[in-house]
C-alpha cells in the first residue's frame, strides 16, 4: 500500500513558550507587590511643586534627613532626638565632607521647624542641601 503525499511525513519542531510566559508573569507580579514595600523612610506627606528639576546625574547618593508631621527627626531610616541628629551629622560630614543631603519635611509643618533643622545642616558645613518636595498633578493646581 502506497501513502499519500509520497513517504513519511517528519515532526516540524515548535517552541513551547507558555512556561517561559508564565515564569515572566509570576516574576512582574513578584516585584509588583515587593517593591512598592521596600521603602524604608519615615512616613512624610511632601509639599508639592510645580516645575520639577532634572535629576543631577553622577553624583554619590545624599544622606536623607526627614522631620516628621509629628516633630520626629530621621536619618535615612534611623529616628533620633535633635542632639544624636546632630552628632550623627557631623561625624557623617567628617567621614565625607563632599556628600550632600536631601531634608524631606512633611507639609504639615511650619516653614520654622523645616528651616531650624536646614540651619543645623548648613552649621555643621555640607556642600548642598537639598529641600525633597513632591510632584504637584495637574488635578492639584486646579484647586488653588
Amino acid at each position: 500500500m502506497k501513502k499519500f503525499g509520497g513517504g513519511k511525513a517528519r515532526p516540524s519542531p515548535a517552541m513551547n513558550v507558555t512556561p517561559l510566559v508564565d515564569i515572566v508573569l509570576v516574576l512582574l507580579i513578584i516585584f509588583m507587590v515587593v517593591l512598592p514595600s521596600m521603602e524604608q523612610d519615615a512616613p512624610v506627606e511632601l509639599p508639592s511643586i510645580f516645575h520639577v528639576d532634572e535629576e543631577p546625574e553622577g553624583r554619590t547618593d545624599p544622606a536623607t534627613v526627614s522631620v516628621t508631621g509629628d516633630d520626629r527627626l530621621f536619618l535615612e531610616q534611623d529616628e533620633l532626638s535633635r542632639d544624636e541628629l546632630e552628632a550623627r551629622l557631623r561625624s557623617l560630614h567628617e567621614a565625607e565632607p563632599l556628600r550632600r543631603l536631601i531634608l524631606r519635611g512633611d507639609s504639615s509643618l511650619e516653614y520654622e521647624d523645616v528651616r531650624s533643622v536646614f540651619a543645623l545642616c548648613q552649621q555643621i558645613g555640607f556642600p548642598g542641601i537639598s529641600l525633597r518636595v513632591g510632584q504637584r498633578g495637574p488635578a492639584d493646581e486646579a484647586v488653588e
